[in-house]
């Protein structure tokens, strides 16, 4: 029996046969991902844009649009009001305003919301951004994510193959584009629990590459005489049970951080479960179809053979 055959039978599911739908797929999402963010754009928490975050308890259940209403009452422009962990406890986030800052801005946000004297509100926290320090972060991140991007391609390239180098960037660009899509078409906040989540995502599926790419390398010294695109599929198949595990628990760990981390994790918890799925889908059908597409042969990836070696292991 050939190498081939054995090769066919030693792997149950064909990955490679889908991916001219899964490259479509991707096209489509991206388009819509990157339109949105040409026209949306992303919602900045008050991390990036600078402003007043304001925690406040009350002893009955709150209305928060009517505690909108009551703060535009006193003049200040789109106030974002949500529930904090319970309907009694809400979080209000201004923009920068102008004349009120500290103690002022305080005192005007209790006014505001002292409207019903029976249920007066306990101001529990208060936090002021400038607008520099905004402008420090948008700056800063940019940098971070473009150095990852510069450190992940050299090491990948040095590692293995100019080819892989390319499939990992494209997919782990493909990741970020997913997850800032997301955000963006529904328009969730976009803090720095969001940015931390979108730099652990490019490591996380960073990694998931690199072990497919080690198994794609490691059977094409071992297997021989079967072509490239069954190579591919072999060592997809001998990493699945492995990175289905390590999703799997992983994402169950972001669900739990969405549904119950409550306001200041639920974010980071959807920025994570998008990241997975699209890090673990991105790993077997981007990374690995670029690399094919590229034309990465076994030639590629075989240690030159030392002079004598031949004659060494003639019988």
């Amino acid at each position: 029996m050939s190498d081939n055959n054995n090769s066919n039978r030693l792997y149950r599911i064909d990955f490679m046969r889908f991916r001219g739908f899964a490259v479509v797929a991707s096209l489509v999402l991206s388009i819509a991902a990157i339109g949105s963010l040409a026209f949306h754009g992303l919602n900045f928490a008050i991390d990036f844009t600078g402003g007043t975050v304001i925690e406040a308890g009350f002893k009955n259940p709150i209305d928060t649009n009517r505690i909108r209403g009551e703060l535009e009452s006193v003049g200040f422009d789109n106030p974002t009001v949500q529930n904090f962990g319970t309907s009694h406890d809400v979080l209000i986030r201004l923009s920068p305003h102008e004349g009120s800052k500290g103690e002022d801005l305080r005192n005007k946000v209790i006014k505001a919301l002292s409207q019903n004297p029976s249920d007066p509100p306990e101001i529990r926290r208060v936090e002021f951004v400038g607008p520099q320090v905004g402008d420090d972060l948008v700056e800063g991140s940019v940098i971070a994510l473009i150095a990852a991007t510069v450190c992940i391609l050299i090491y990948v390239g040095w590692r293995f193959e100019y080819r892989f180098s390319l499939g990992a960037i494209l997919a782990t660009l493909h990741d970020i584009t997913m997850i800032l899509g997301f955000f963006s078409i529904l328009q969730l906040d976009f803090d720095l629990t969001v940015l931390a989540a979108v730099l652990t995502i490019m490591g996380y599926s960073l990694n998931d590459t690199i072990v497919v790419f080690d198994r794609i390398r490691e059977n094409f010294r071992k297997v021989r005489r079967v072509d490239t695109l069954d190579v591919i599929n072999l060592s997809i198949n001998e990493t699945l049970s492995r990175t289905l595990m390590t999703s799997f628990l992983t994402f169950l760990t972001a669900v739990a951080m969405a549904v119950w981390g409550g306001e200041v994790l639920r974010n980071f918890g959807l920025a994570l479960v998008v990241g997975i799925v699209v890090g673990t889908y991105s790993s077997i059908y981007v990374a690995t179809a670029l690399a094919y597409k590229l034309g990465v042969s076994r030639a590629d990836l075989l240690l030159p053979e030392k002079e004598g070696s031949a004659a060494d292991h003639r019988p």
